[in-house]
Formats: structure tokens, C-alpha cells, sequence
């Protein structure tokens, strides 16, 4: 961007960059308060906009496979990490300085490459099977399962201020592995930010037409729009949230809403963590890590700092000396460790909360004199961190209750770990809460008797410091929510987040006709048993429920003796026949890992062909004892079928297939169930 030019910061709306109408919202610099550049949303319809997402982007995007839609996500991933550099200029205009921006640019980048690997975990399909079969029946010929499809509507994102670009990407990654479209508002206040890396995406053209559109401006009036098949997210304070999630649309429509509110997040120092021990000095480092990344602005920042009584004084003298070594300027000197607050509106509002909480504790660091380095007083949106001490957390409750959206945090006493926990909770709902400890009963009690009132819980000591990624940092694959004042909501999640945008169907009939809906094998399906053995063919030109039986084999006294010999399992049960008195066994029984074997070796086509290996066993079930005498067989049926991608021109084209492994007694029944994953050549 270049320096003092005046840029209109456009929406994207179907298909098209769109200038809203009238003179727009002023964006300002937020360390010199420069003015940078207008947005306006006034003018765009955003009904036609919605309809737009449903008519084009959801129709693409709901026939792409899970497969294919991770490969795209891992492929705009690739695109913006190797342009994350030009993002980071814009970044410090918000405030934020390199490990802040790199916490939002990168951490965003990675949420789209850690979402692309979920992909292995779905089916090669456009809609997920979850979980498995339900016998609904006696003989097996009324089944019931569950499938989840995506849904026909639109993702209206509604973000906040503090995380620009990582809150943009944690969000359309889950939307976009489920096959929905999305519309993103972030605030507007650092739009610019979340514009200039919307603007890459649309010129990679790696997403389909209609897969996300942008809001810059105000999009009040937009949930007037919504359906029964939308969902609708929403990250900021737990104020607007709510208003929000009462609104009539929402309601009428049962429309699906996620909330992420800023909490009351605490950390409590146990005690046994004293000073002198790498715990103490781990949790003082934390607390004032979390006061002045981003300069506070974290849903997950620690706003109150639970401590043996004690040890207060330690702890209140600890983070105030790693306080006053906290440089404070324009982001872009050397130096500078903490940058400004998003802007000015946001320095008056945090201002009026430390005024607020003032009057029922004690500030013991912070006031209004601060050095900045390479920035002047008065024109940036710059504050000191503020720590206040609470000595009677149970009567002085403002701290519960009340929160400043910046480097501001409380110090608590606590008698008992009991007290703590209770301490915890009158935050009434948080993101997250931590604690550390070296002691794991201490651990143990505090997690069991504080996670109902919290989203996510931090255990922090030596062994796991090195790798930690924090109290502040939510991680992909967990969940990121919390209970009450955080909203109720979940994000991100591994598998879990990509779910709140699909529909959940149970679906009942016999194994043939839901092997057909699900494109996997369900026991007691039509089969196939036509045709040459199934490595003869390729990855393609297997259809599921292509079975193979295969020949019998008599199990014997030497296969079990021979097996023992060989695998060096001399189980009792499979060596000695007078030590069987009181076990479930009549006799010596086979080893189950024998019969796996030998079922291999029953359905195995030894020649050379389209199989390339086997990748591995999914499932493995040991269902009746093999006993000397006694005959098997396999059935041996294609379950499911996944594609895989080719790593470079060189690479094999190969795919996936899950074979279901049944091997049967002289008496027809199963008696070992496994499933085995087999890498098969394209043709």
C-alpha cells in the first residue's frame, strides 16, 4: 500500500469488485492516525447476494468431493504462504507487530492447510458417511445409518477486529471442506487488512465463482435475508452476540448460529509451582505474553491471574518487573514489543472499562505516561498494559464481570485449589482457562471440577513448555468455544467444525439399497462375485461389492503349533490345553492373528498386477474361536473406494480401495471381521 495515497477498500459481490455508494467509512492508521483509505457497503443487495452464493458457488462446490475440495484448500494454502510477505506491511498499519501479524497471517494460512488434511478422514465423496451401520433387524435385512450432506445455503461470517485475515481463513476453511459458500463481514475497522488477502484469493482463482464474497462495509440488514439452510457465525462481544442470535430470522428459521464471544479467560498458578521453580517463572512469562500480544486484543487473553494467597506479592512483583521491560511503539521499529490498539475507538472504550474496574481494585502497573518508541503520543490508539490487584475476589466481583478488550488483567488470591476452581467459573463461561502445576493430582482436580465452564483447558509445565503453543492459541483440530458468556458456540475442531455445515440424515432400508446411497459396503449387501479376482483389476474398475470367495482351508494342531513357533505367542489358551478350566475355551484355539493371516493368504492373488501394497487394517475383530477341525473361508468384498492425488508427474496414479475381510466357519458364521486397506494402480 502505498504511503498517504487514499485507497477505496471495494466489496466483492457476484463476481465482481463493487464500490459501495455515498462518502463511506474512514479507515485510519492506528499508530500516526493517518487516514488510509473509505469503505462503503451502502448500495450493494445483499438478497442478491445470498441468492447469488446459493445459485453459483453452493451448486460447484456441493458435486466436488471431500478429496477434491481439500486439494483446493491445500492449494490456495500454497498460494498465499508464498505471498504472506505482502501481507505484513498492511498488518502493522492495525497496531500489530511481526509475531502479532504472524500469529494472524501465517496461524491463518496454517488453519487452511491443517483443515486440507482433514480430507483423509472423509469419504472420496461429496457428502460424509458418519459412523456405523445400526442392525435395525433379526436376520440383518433392515439396516440404518447415518450420511451428511451439505447444505443448500450460504456461511455469513461476521468477525472481529483483532485477527483480520486468521479469522477469515479459520472460518471459509471449515465451510469450504463441507461444500457451502460464504459471505465474509469482517469489522470494518481493519477491512483494509482482510480486503488486500481477499483480493489474492479472487486473483489466484483457485476457488469456483460464488464460493465467497466480501462485505467491507456495514452489513446491518443482512440477516434479513437468511434461510432455514444457512448458517451464520459471529466472533466479537458477547453484547452484540446476543443480539445477533435473537434476531427474528434466526429464531423463526431455526437457523444455525455459531457464537464466539470474548470471555473472562483466567490462568492459575498452583502451588507447587513456588517461586524458584521453572513453573513460577513459566506462568509469570505467560501472563505478561498474553497481556501484550496484540496488545490484549485476544478472545483468549488472560484477564484474570489466579494465585495462592501466598504468593501474591511474588507474582505481583514478577509480572510487573516483565512489564516494564514491554517496549511500546510503531510496530515496524526494532525493538518494539507491543503496538497499538486497532484504533481509537477502541482505546476510548478500553480507557472507560479500566475507569470501571478501578473503582472495586487496585492498579499496581499502568497509567497514562508511556515511552513510545518511533511513534508520538497522542495521534496512535497506544496504551500502557494496566495490572490490577483484587485481594477480595469473592466480594469485589467487578473483575467477573467486566472486561477490557486490552492489556488489562487481575491478579486473585485463592485460598484453597476448591477456591480457585470457584474463581474460575464466575467468569460465568470462558474460551479458555489454564493452570500450571507439576503436580498431576492437582492437574486432574482442577480440569474435572473447571471444564464445564470452559472451552478448553491448558495444563502448563516444564515437560511440555519447549512445544506449548500457549494459553492463548487455539489449535485446528480442537475445538475453539466455550460455555455462557463465550456464546456456546464451537469452531474449528478437527472433523467437528466441518460438520456444523452439513445436514445429518439417518437413512434405514436393506444393506443393497444403503451400500448404494453410502458407496460403502454394508454386510449383508448384494455382491458381486463376477468377473476376474479383484487385484486383477485396476483402482477404476472396481465397483463396491465386488467379492472374491475364495477356497477353504481345515485349521490344524501343527497351523497353531507352527504359527507359536513363528510368531513366538505362546499363549496359554493356544499351548496348553489342561490350563482351559475357567476360561471361555473348550479347547487349544488358533490365534486370531493366524486366522488374519491366513485369510490373506486364502484371498491374496500372488501375480503381479495393479496392487501395489498394502496400506494398512482399519479394523480388526476377532469374533468366535477356531478350533483344530474346524474350516474357514473368506469373503473377500470392495468396501469403499478413495482416490489419491499424485504428488509430482512422476508419481503413480493410484487409489485407495478398503476391502472387507469375512471369514466364515463350516457353519457359515463369521468369525473374524477386519478391514484392510489396499494402494491399487489407475489403468
Amino acid at each position: 500500500m502505498e504511503k498517504n495515497k487514499i485507497k477505496n477498500f471495494e466489496n466483492y459481490a457476484f463476481g465482481r469488485w463493487v464500490k459501495g455508494d455515498g462518502d463511506g467509512t474512514s479507515l485510519y492508521n492506528a499508530i500516526n492516525g493517518e487516514k488510509i483509505g473509505v469503505v462503503s457497503s451502502d448500495g450493494l443487495d445483499f438478497s442478491k447476494m445470498m441468492n447469488y452464493a446459493r445459485g453459483t458457488g453452493s451448486e460447484v462446490l456441493r458435486k466436488m468431493t471431500f478429496q477434491e475440495r481439500g486439494l483446493m484448500l491445500k492449494k490456495l494454502a500454497l498460494h498465499l504462504h508464498a505471498k504472506k510477505k505482502q501481507f505484513y506491511p498492511i498488518s502493522y498499519l492495525s497496531g500489530a507487530t511481526k509475531i502479532d501479524s504472524w500469529i494472524d497471517i501465517e496461524g491463518g494460512i496454517g488453519n487452511l492447510f491443517a483443515n486440507a488434511s482433514l480430507r483423509r478422514q472423509f469419504p472420496d465423496l461429496p457428502y460424509h458417511v458418519e459412523g456405523n451401520a445400526a442392525n435395525l433387524s433379526k436376520n440383518g435385512t433392515f439396516i440404518g445409518h447415518h450420511i451428511m450432506v451439505p447444505k443448500h445455503g450460504v456461511a455469513v461470517h461476521i468477525n472481529a477486529f483483532n485477527f483480520p485475515i486468521w479469522g477469515m481463513l479459520e472460518k471459509i476453511a471449515v465451510n469450504l471442506m463441507a461444500g457451502m459458500p460464504a459471505i465474509v463481514k469482517p469489522a470494518t475497522i481493519t477491512s483494509y487488512l482482510t480486503q488486500v488477502m481477499f483480493k489474492e484469493i479472487i486473483d489466484s482463482k483457485i476457488l469456483p465463482e460464488g464460493c465467497i464474497q466480501l462485505i467491507c462495509g456495514s452489513a446491518r440488514g443482512i440477516l434479513d435475508n437468511i434461510s432455514s439452510e444457512d448458517v451464520v457465525t459471529f466472533t466479537g462481544s458477547a453484547s452484540t452476540g446476543k443480539k445477533l442470535k435473537s434476531h427474528p430470522k434466526i429464531v423463526d428459521e431455526a437457523v444455525s448460529f455459531n457464537m464466539e464471544a470474548d470471555s473472562l479467560n483466567c490462568s492459575v498458578l498452583a502451588k507447587d509451582a513456588v517461586p524458584g521453580t521453572v513453573e513460577f517463572d513459566l506462568f509469570v512469562k505467560e501472563v505478561q505474553k498474553e497481556m501484550t500480544v496484540k496488545a490484549g486484543q485476544k478472545c483468549t487473553a488472560i484477564r484474570r491471574i489466579i494465585v495462592p494467597e501466598e504468593l501474591l506479592e511474588d507474582v505481583n512483583k514478577a509480572i510487573c518487573n516483565r512489564l516494564l521491560k514491554t517496549t511500546i511503539g510503531d510496530p515496524q521499529v526494532d525493538g518494539v514489543r507491543m503496538g497499538s490498539l486497532a484504533g481509537l475507538e477502541q482505546l476510548k472504550e478500553v480507557s472507560e472499562k479500566i475507569n470501571l474496574l478501578s473503582n472495586s481494585q487496585e492498579i499496581v502497573f499502568g497509567n497514562n505516561e508511556i515511552d513510545l518508541i518511533g511513534a508520538e503520543k497522542g495521534k496512535g490508539a497506544f496504551i500502557s498494559p494496566t495490572l490490577f490487584v483484587n485481594k477480595n475476589p469473592f466480594t469485589n466481583t467487578d473483575c467477573h464481570d467486566v472486561e477490557a478488550f486490552g492489556p488489562v488483567s487481575t491478579i486473585m488470591p485463592y485460598k484453597t485449589l476448591d477456591e480457585a476452581i470457584e474463581l474460575s467459573r464466575m467468569g460465568k463461561g470462558s474460551l479458555v482457562s489454564s493452570i500450571v502445576t507439576n503436580d498431576m493430582n492437582t492437574a486432574n482436580l482442577f480440569v474435572l471440577g473447571a471444564a464445564n465452564m470452559h472451552g478448553r483447558i491448558l495444563v502448563l509445565n516444564e515437560s511440555c513448555a519447549k512445544e506449548s503453543t500457549g494459553h492463548g492459541s487455539p489449535m485446528p483440530l480442537l475445538t475453539h468455544g466455550g460455555p455462557g458468556r463465550a456464546g456456546g458456540g464451537e469452531e474449528m475442531g478437527g472433523i467437528r467444525g466441518i460438520k456444523h455445515y452439513l445436514q445429518r440424515t439417518a437413512i434405514q432400508g436393506h444393506p443393497t439399497a444403503i451400500t448404494a446411497i453410502t458407496k460403502q459396503y454394508q454386510v449383508g449387501a448384494s455382491q458381486n462375485t463376477d468377473g476376474p479376482h479383484v487385484f486383477r483389476k485396476h483402482f477404476e474398475e472396481i465397483e463396491i461389492g465386488d467379492t472374491v470367495i475364495t477356497d477353504l482351508h481345515t485349521v490344524t494342531l501343527d497351523d497353531i503349533e507352527n504359527f507359536a513357533d513363528l510368531s513366538g505367542d505362546k499363549f496359554y489358551a493356544h499351548m496348553d490345553e489342561n490350563s482351559l478350566e475357567g476360561t471361555i475355551f473348550t479347547e487349544r484355539v488358533a490365534h486370531g492373528y493366524f486366522i488374519l493371516s491366513k485369510a490373506a493368504g486364502l484371498f491374496v492373488d500372488p501375480s503381479k498386477g495393479p496392487v501395489l501394497l498394502n496400506y494398512g487394517i482399519d479394523e480388526c475383530r476377532f469374533i468366535k474361536p477356531v478350533y483344530p477341525g474346524m474350516t474357514i473361508g473368506v469373503k473377500f468384498t470392495a468396501k469403499e473406494k478413495i482416490s489419491q492425488e499424485k504428488k509430482n508427474e512422476e508419481d503413480v496414479a493410484k487409489g485407495i480401495v478398503k476391502f472387507l475381510v469375512d471369514v466364515y466357519d463350516d457353519e457359515n458364521e463369521t468369525v473374524m471381521l477386519a478391514t484392510i486397506l489396499t494402494m491399487i494402480k489407475n489403468k
